[in-house]
């Protein structure tokens, strides 16, 4: 097995590494962008430089990727404002079809010779611990991966990488919420390879704490820690969902026993037709509900942590109000859709309530009087020690529960709450086969998972 194991990891590197041609277009464009930025820079009142940051830097990109990273660092006694826009004024001038992206602060995104670069200003800090912007960290992490990784280490990453992508979990968007190209290339460097990454993994039980320089001075609550070697205050892993964490183990597992080329490249399903969903719908006898409204135009590192904080709390509501949520998932594309499929679809029209004690005096008397005057009740009566009523539901289908102003009292993010009042559309049982046309793919993930 080891040595189908290692068959397979070769065929991938090959695939994996950019060959010669490739990796001179790089460095031409790489030089080329290098020039016209620092021509920007010669224009400013200020001192500043630029670098090449990121895997293009390290060497540990994937063949095809057409990213470029460059950062133009600014004095750490400069105003931010005028970071900003000296950042701007840079990032225009170089890229001047380009459009303006923002993460704790703006800079310039465009294509450049088939390539896409990001032209992002920063602080020139002593250190990764005296940052004043997140993005203060990236040179210290090139510089402290270019001193550590050799040609054969980081052909590892690039098969880990396409790994990690064939499974799902790359990427530390807050949509994927998975693991960084710089996490990736400190666990391969932490286990000395790929293959050594996934005996590890295969066997750890979170929470796993990884300190690669060995600080000790920081304590973090995640299944996965790998603390950054150039600032001990970071969790280079705090994005990782602990479901991505399970799914790297399981994959993991997997390739050790049974190792094939697949497993590398992704594999969605194909899209749901309306039909399928109904079929799927029919099959499991659950009722499936969903509130579809125009996604919020707000960035998706913005608009994800919305959108699950708005799922838990209507699928909290649900289930407290007796609907029992089997699933549920969030989906977004140009609209933005909650989703749950629920075990029970109707409820009787009367909900028992529960009192304290009847031996807690004070709370129970109150209990009593409350409900004894009431209209539309069942009791108080005794049911062991404790009073109990039966009183009216308020909702007694799901259905309108959601279709209520009641949907609104729920924990909503922000933004997704001013989109569902501006109206939103409110799908239950086969009226979800609808969603097809827009979410197939995602319709048949749901109905179809794996690890």
């Amino acid at each position: 097995m080891t040595e189908e194991f290692a068959a397979v990891v070769e065929r991938v590197r090959e695939r994996a590494t950019p060959d010669a041609d490739e990796r001179e277009r790089l460095r031409a464009a790489t030089d080329r962008l290098v020039d016209r930025t620092e021509a920007a820079i010669d224009e400013l009142p200020v001192d500043a430089d630029v670098i090449l940051v990121g895997s293009t830097a390290r060497g540990t990109w994937l063949t095809g990727d057409r990213d470029i990273d460059l950062f133009v660092r600014f004095p750490a006694d400069l105003d931010r404002e005028d970071l900003e826009a000296y950042g701007l004024q840079v990032g225009w001038e170089v890229l001047p079809d380009g459009r303006e992206e923002y993460a704790e602060h703006p800079y310039v995104v465009g294509e450049f010779e088939g390539f896409t670069v990001d032209l992002v200003p920063c602080y020139d800090v002593a250190d990764a611990t005296k940052i004043q912007s997140a993005v203060d960290r990236t040179p210290f992490h090139t510089a402290y991966l270019e001193a550590r990784l050799d040609e054969d280490l980081a052909a590892e990453v690039r098969v880990c990488k396409a790994f990690l992508k064939g499974i799902g979990v790359y990427g530390s968007d807050l949509r994927t919420r998975g693991f960084s190209g710089y996490l990736t290339e400190l666990l391969v460097l932490e286990y000395g390879g790929f293959r050594g990454l996934l005996e590890a993994a295969a066997d750890w039980q979170p929470p796993v704490e990884l300190d690669p320089e060995a600080h000790g001075e920081a304590t973090f609550d995640d299944p996965l820690v790998v603390i950054d070697p150039t600032d001990p205050e970071r969790n280079v892993a705090a994005v990782c969902a602990a479901e991505n964490v399970a799914r790297l183990q399981h994959y993991a597992r997997d390739l050790l026993a049974d190792p094939r080329e697949h497993v590398f490249e992704p594999a969605d399903p194909g899209p749901f037709s309306p039909a399928d969903v109904r079929d799927a719908v029919a099959d499991r006898g659950t009722t499936p509900v969903a509130v579809r409204f125009d996604a919020p135009d707000i960035v998706e590192d913005q608009l994800w942590p919305q959108l699950r904080k708005s799922l838990d709390g209507l699928t909290g509501e649900l289930d407290r109000r007796g609907f029992d949520v089997f699933r549920a998932e969030a989906f977004a594309e140009g609209s933005a859709v909650l989703f749950a499929e629920l075990a029970v679809a109707e409820r009787p029209a009367v909900e028992r309530h529960a009192g304290p004690p009847v031996g807690v005096r004070d709370h129970a008397t109150g209990f009593y009087e409350k409900y004894a005057a009431a209209d539309g009740v069942y009791g108080p009566f005794v049911d062991g020690d404790r009073y109990v009523v039966e009183r009216d539901r308020e909702f007694t289908t799901a259905r309108a529960f959601l279709d209520s102003d009641a949907l609104f009292d729920v924990a909503l993010g922000a933004h997704v709450e001013s989109a569902l009042e501006d109206g939103y559309d409110l799908l239950v049982g086969d009226e979800v086969a609808t969603l097809a046309a827009e979410f197939g793919t995602a319709l048949a993930t749901y109905f179809s998972p794996r690890p």
